[in-house]
C-alpha cells in the first residue's frame, strides 16, 4: 500500500506499524472470534487493552501517581465546558491566556457557566507569538488558569509551560500531547483529543491531579464528574473501545522507537527541515509565527500572493500531498507534522517547495 503524504491538521496520520497491527488483530482479537469493538468493556480481554494503555501513557509521559489518567468522550471541545462545570464557582472567574482560535472557543464555552477574564493575549499581533504571563500573583477571584499549549491554526507553541502559582492550571494539549515533556509540577489538569498524536478520533485523554478533583462541584451529575469517571476507572459508561485500542497501539509504537526522547528528537528534526526551507527562501515563503514561538507540530506559511498560494496548493495536491491548505479562517498554507508523519515525507515536501520556488521565481 502506498501511503499518502499526509499533512492534515486533524485527524492526523496514524503510525503505519499501528495500522498494520490493527489490521492483523482488530477483527479477531487474540483469537477470540470477535473484533475489539465487539468485546464487552467488562471483559478481561478488553480490560487488558484499557489498563495497559493507561500504564503506558503514565510511563511515556512520566505522569506522577498523584494524577489520574482518564479516557473520556466528547472530544477536547467537551473539556472546554466540563472543566468549567467542575471548577468554576459562580463567584469566581476562569482566567484564559488567548493564543488562537481554540483558546477563544474554550473561553466562550466556559462563559456559559461562569465568569471569564483574559489574563494575556497575542490577538493584537494576529496570534503570531506567545504572550508573557506570570501566574504567581493572580487576583483572588481567579478559579483556575487555562492555556492551549499548541495552536494548530496559527502555528505557535508554548516553548515552556509557565511556572504555576497558587491557582490550578489547565492545559489543552490536543495537538502536542505525546510530543514533549510535561512539567507536572506546573499542571493540575491536561486534556487532549487523541486524533493528532495519540490515536484516532473518539477518545479524549485527561490527566487530572487528585487534589483538584476534590475541589469540584459535588452537585454535578455523574456523567460530567471527573471523580465519578476516576472512581470507575473510565468504565462508568461504555468507553470508545476501538479508539482506546488504537491509543494503546500508539503507546506500544512510541516505546518501541525509544520513548518520548525519540519522539521529541523527530519532532525537532522535522520542523527544523521546514523552517530552514522557509527562512532560506529569500521571502518566497514567509512563516506566520515569530521564531521564538514556532510550533514543532504545525508549520504555517504564506506565499507572496493568494494566486501563487492557490497554484502551490493545486500542484502539491497533484503531487500527492494532503492537507497543506491553511485553516479556512486564516488561509495560507500549513504543514502539520505530528508524530506519525515520517521524516521522509517532510524531506519530500521540502523538495517540492524548492522545486516550486525555482519554477515560479
Amino acid at each position: 500500500m502506498t501511503r499518502a503524504f499526509n499533512f492534515n491538521a486533524g485527524p492526523g496520520p496514524i503510525p503505519e506499524p499501528v495500522l498494520t497491527k490493527a489490521q492483523q488483530e482488530m477483527f479477531n482479537f487474540e483469537q477470540s472470534g470477535a473484533a475489539v469493538m465487539e468485546l464487552s468493556h467488562r471483559s478481561s480481554l478488553y480490560e487488558n487493552i484499557h489498563f495497559k494503555a493507561i500504564d503506558q501513557l503514565r510511563t511515556i509521559l512520566q505522569v506522577p501517581e498523584e494524577f489520574e489518567i482518564l479516557f473520556l468522550q466528547g472530544g477536547a471541545t467537551l473539556q472546554f465546558s466540563m472543566t468549567a462545570q467542575n471548577f468554576l464557582p459562580k463567584n469566581k472567574k476562569a482566567g484564559f491566556v488567548l493564543t488562537g482560535s481554540w483558546s477563544e472557543k474554550a473561553m466562550k464555552e466556559a462563559s456559559a457557566f461562569g465568569g471569564t477574564t483574559v489574563l494575556a493575549s497575542s490577538r493584537d499581533s494576529n496570534y503570531n507569538s506567545i504572550p508573557e504571563v506570570d501566574f504567581s500573583s493572580l487576583p483572588d477571584d481567579i478559579a483556575y488558569v487555562h492555556l492551549t499549549t499548541n495552536n494548530t491554526i496559527f502555528g505557535t507553541q508554548w516553548p515552556e509551560i509557565p511556572a504555576r502559582g497558587s491557582k490550578p492550571v489547565i492545559l489543552d494539549m490536543s495537538s502536542d500531547i505525546l510530543s514533549r515533556d510535561i512539567p507536572w509540577e506546573n499542571v493540575d489538569l491536561a486534556y487532549a483529543g487523541a486524533q493528532k498524536n495519540a490515536g484516532m478520533a473518539g477518545v479524549t485523554l485527561v490527566f487530572i491531579r487528585k487534589s483538584l478533583m476534590e475541589t469540584a462541584d459535588s452537585t454535578l451529575p455523574p456523567s460530567i464528574s471527573y471523580s465519578q469517571h476516576a472512581d470507575k476507572k473510565s468504565l462508568y459508561n461504555t468507553p470508545p473501545t476501538g479508539a482506546i485500542y488504537i491509543t494503546k497501539l500508539v503507546t506500544d509504537w512510541i516505546l518501541e522507537i525509544g520513548g518520548l526522547d525519540a519522539v521529541k528528537k523527530r519532532a525537532e528534526e522535522k520542523s527544523g527541515i521546514l523552517y530552514e526551507m522557509i527562512d532560506d527562501s529569500g521571502g518566497f515563503y514567509s512563516g506566520h509565527a515569530e521564531p521564538g514561538a514556532r510550533s514543532n507540530m504545525n508549520v504555517t506559511f504564506r506565499l507572496k500572493t493568494e494566486e501563487l498560494e492557490n497554484k502551490f496548493l493545486k500542484e502539491a495536491s497533484e503531487y500527492g500531498f494532503m492537507g497543506l491548505n491553511g485553516h479556512r479562517s486564516v488561509g495560507g498554507c500549513r504543514a502539520s507534522i505530528y508524530n506519525a508523519v515520517p521524516v521522509e515525507h517532510v524531506h519530500a515536501l521540502k523538495q517540492f517547495m524548492e522545486s516550486f520556488q525555482k519554477n515560479n521565481s
